[in-house]
Order: structure tokens, then sequence, then C-alpha cells
């Protein structure tokens, strides 16, 4: 049965769009060659990573979404969105080996006419060279001249209720104007906005700028946390005063790391590194040691040992209120309190089980019973369920690398 759409991934990318796709009347089909997930959302269940609900997956389902492992859908339809994962390998340049993949899978069956779109993140130049070669070598066509081909970069906030798929512009560049244009037709269905870059390798970097830009202002607060801290200053109220400011800052907040699936690039391939990307990226993968110091210090301060010392870890996904543990820095921080002979257990109402070096994590029943009896609780994220307040006066120590205790509630980070 032909259809409109064809997203090709549902990961974290690929399921807002097929979600904002069938909101809008676009007939939508799902395809990833991973059997299991495709199940689970065709029996109206809910990704692991919560960025969907059931009702949601129910409502796209009613809408006509349908999900599948069979390649042949993928010549059935007018567009195709590539929605790959890629992350940094070993020499942190981004892997597009799953690109390639689903491209080629695309390719053996591209029709004439069909607009094929690239979301996920990777290297400028990588649409006008890795894929349009894998697509024209797979199909006998020609790129600009039998089909069109632009990337558009992804740029979901997941659980943002404040920017969803519609309200965020959708940047495009196309191999050639027609291939701008045809996007633009096809996104101007589902966004409110649709900006036009010159090219893909110019919409390529905005994806690349958008993320550093993120990681490396998270990696300058994170410094200033740490200063901070050695001042004795209260780098919370630092931030609050000075995003009174209304021009020339944006304020970011410390945290435990950073999580998430944008990961920042350094490098690409043989042109020279990013240094200040680099930098933050040091910064940032410190910060995970640095909530250890503060455990430790703190539990000395207070006549106690990190070996042994019952330890409560609150929040262990990447972001609020999500159940994504993509990056999250709480692997990392359970791990080293292991090896200092702490005994770790965890809160989280999103994550029902967790298991760090494949060993089971005991989870917490009742958040202030098991905070009265840690030597010491440590906030790694901020979930709404969470009454600070009452865990501060329940809480024999409380570390809070979040900021959302009341000063003086809580030693923060």
């Amino acid at each position: 049965m032909p259809a409109d759409l064809a997203v090709i991934g549902l990961g974290h990318l690929g399921l807002p769009l097929a979600q904002a796709a069938i909101a809008a009347g676009v007939d939508t089909i799902g395809y990833d060659t991973d059997a299991r997930p495709v199940a689970e959302l065709a029996a109206g269940r809910p990704p692991v990573d919560g960025s969907l609900t059931a009702s949601e997956i129910r409502r796209m389902l009613s809408g006509g979404f349908r999900p599948t492992t069979n390649p042949a859908e993928l010549g059935r339809v007018r567009t195709a969105v590539i929605c790959a994962p890629t992350a940094l390998g070993p020499d942190r340049t981004l892997d597009v080996t799953a690109v390639v993949d689903a491209a080629r899978a695309l390719a053996a069956r591209l029709r004439p006419h069909t607009t094929v779109l690239l979301e996920s993140p990777v290297h400028p130049g990588t649409t006008e060279g890795v894929l349009r070669d894998v697509l024209e070598e797979g199909s006998g066509l020609r790129a600009g001249r039998d089909f069109h081909l632009a990337y558009s970069p992804g740029r979901l906030d997941p659980g943002n209720r404040a920017h969803g798929f519609a309200g965020t512009p959708k940047v495009i560049g196309g191999l050639t104007p027609a291939c701008t244009e045809s996007a633009a037709t096809f996104y101007g269905r589902l966004t409110d906005k649709v900006v036009r870059a010159r090219g893909p390798r110019e919409a390529e970097t905005v994806k690349l700028l958008e993320t550093n830009f993120r990681h490396v202002n998270i990696a300058l607060v994170n410094e200033m946390a740490v200063l901070c801290h050695e001042l004795g200053v209260d780098l919370w109220d630092v931030i609050r005063c000075a995003e009174t400011k209304p021009f020339g800052f944006q304020a970011f907040r410390p945290g435990p790391g950073v999580g998430g699936h944008g990961a920042p690039v350094e490098r690409l391939g043989t042109h020279r590194p990013l240094r200040m990307v680099e930098l933050a990226t040091q910064v940032n993968e410190r910060m995970p040691q640095y909530v250890i110091q503060r455990c430790a210090t703190l539990l000395n301060e207070h006549g106690k040992s990190a070996r042994g010392a019952r330890v409560l870890l609150l929040g262990i996904t990447y972001k609020p209120d999500l159940a994504d543990r993509e990056g999250s820095p709480a692997d990392e921080i359970a791990r080293r309190l292991m090896d200092l002979g702490a005994i770790v257990s965890y809160h989280d109402p999103h994550v029902p089980d967790w298991r760090v070096r494949d060993v089971p994590v005991p989870r917490a029943d009742s958040l202030y019973e098991a905070a009265a009896h840690a030597d010491l609780t440590v906030l790694l994220q901020h979930h709404r369920t969470y009454d600070l307040q009452g865990l501060a006066v329940k809480a024999q120590l409380l570390l809070d690398t979040r900021g959302a205790t009341p000063a003086g509630a809580a030693h923060r980070l």
C-alpha cells in the first residue's frame, strides 16, 4: 500500500517526525531493521526511552502509521527521510555506518521523482558525497535530476512541550534549488517555518554549530561551578542575576556531566580539530569525577569514609521527566562510587531497573525512607515528582548537582 512518507530509523529522531507527519495528515510508514522495536510499536507499546507515551503511539497507529521491517515498502513513497543513528567512533568522528545502510536499503527501491532527506547528524559534505554516491550507485538514478536530495538537521528537544515539532523552524539545504523547494514543500506541511540554507553543507554545519554551542557553554558553566565552590560563591545566584541581562548572555546551568544524543564533534576527518570543542569535552568529561570528589569530601567532613557508605542516587536519566538514559553521567558516577567501596542504590520514577557493570543496582521503593537511611543522597536529575524541600529534611546528607534545592537546604554543586 503506497504512502506519502517513509521514515527510516525509528529512534529519537524518526519517531517524533513520524508523529508530526501523522498529525498533519501525511500517510506514513516507519521502517527499521530492528524487528523488536517495530513489533513493540505495532502493538501500541511506547519506546523504552519514554520519548512517546503509549497513548501517543496508539493515536499514531489509529492515524495510519505503519511500522515495518519490510524494505519493499520504501519503493512506494513520495518522500523518504533517513533518521539513522550516528555516534562518535573511537577517533571521535561521527560513524555514518547506519546512514549508509539505510541509504542502501532505500537505493535498491528508489523511484524517480522521490524526495530523499537526511536528518541524522553528519559531517559537512556527507549528503552530497557519501549519501549521494550510495543512492546513485544503488538506484541508477541521478540526484538533482531524477530525484531530489536535501539535508535538514534534526532539532527536537525531547520532552520540551513549549517547542514542539510544528513550532521549531526547519532548516533545509538541497543539492539544487529544486531539491530545496521540494524539501520545503514537504516540511511546510509539518512546521510553521522553513529556513532555506545555501546548500547541504551549510545545513549540515548548522547541526554541528548548534550541538557544539551547547557543549561549549555547558563546559563554561561547569568550570564556573568548580571555581565558585572554591571561592565560596553561590553560582546559582550568579546565574540568576546574570540572566536578567537582556542581551549578550544566555543562561546555562552546571550538572554532573553532559548526556543526550547530540555528541560534540571535535574532528572532521583530516581537517584541523576544533580546539575549543576539545577543551569543552575535557571539562564536561571531568564532571563525574568532580562529583565523586565532592561526595568523598562531604562524607569525610561528617566522619564517614566512602568505603562502606550507603549512597543513594536520585534521577539517573540524562534529562528531567524522561526515561532516556542516553549518555547519562549516572553510570560513570555509580561505577566510581563502587570502586571506592560505596554501597550504591538509586531512585528514579522513570527507570524501573538499572544495571551497572551488568550487575543490578538496588532500586529504592520509598524515597524518603531510602534518603533517611543513606549516608549520602546525590541528586543527579531533578524530576518534577521530587519534593526537594521534604527530601532535604529527610536526607542525612544531600548533594544537589542541579541547583534545584533552596539555598542552604543542601550542599550544591
